[in-house]
């Protein structure tokens, strides 16, 4: 018999979790979108809508639009911000799946639990 202190997490306090986590994930991506944003628009000169269209394609990993004429430190930004979207994609990823790998962890730890 499994006690008390073994038992999974209740199905809403699950869905608590779920959503917690889209929560944070969600506001991570937007907060990278608006660094991005406000990046092209002040170091390439982008109109806000480029912008954001630009910010989000890199986000997305579709890559950038076509950059002729750009400065240097515009071209800077446009690379640090790839890398850095990359990194923040992956963090988002762990962060929303983090509560569904741990349930699905903790409920294989407790069927060895019960046959022991």
């Amino acid at each position: 018999m499994i006690s008390n202190a073994r038992r999974l997490a209740s199905t809403g306090l699950f869905y608590q979790r779920v959503g917690r986590n889209a929560g944070i994930s969600v506001m991570l991506i937007a907060a990278t979108l608006v660094v991005g944003t406000v990046g092209y628009v002040v170091f390439a000169h982008l109109g806000w809508v480029d912008a954001f269209h630009q910010a989000s394609l890199l986000m997305s990993g579709m890559g950038p639009l076509e950059e002729n004429g750009w400065s240097t430190v515009a071209k800077l930004f446009d690379s640090v911000y790839a890398l850095f979207c990359g990194i923040v994609l992956l963090v988002s990823y762990g962060v929303l799946f983090a509560p569904i790998l741990h349930r699905f962890m903790h409920r294989f730890h407790l069927e060895d639990a019960a046959h022991d």
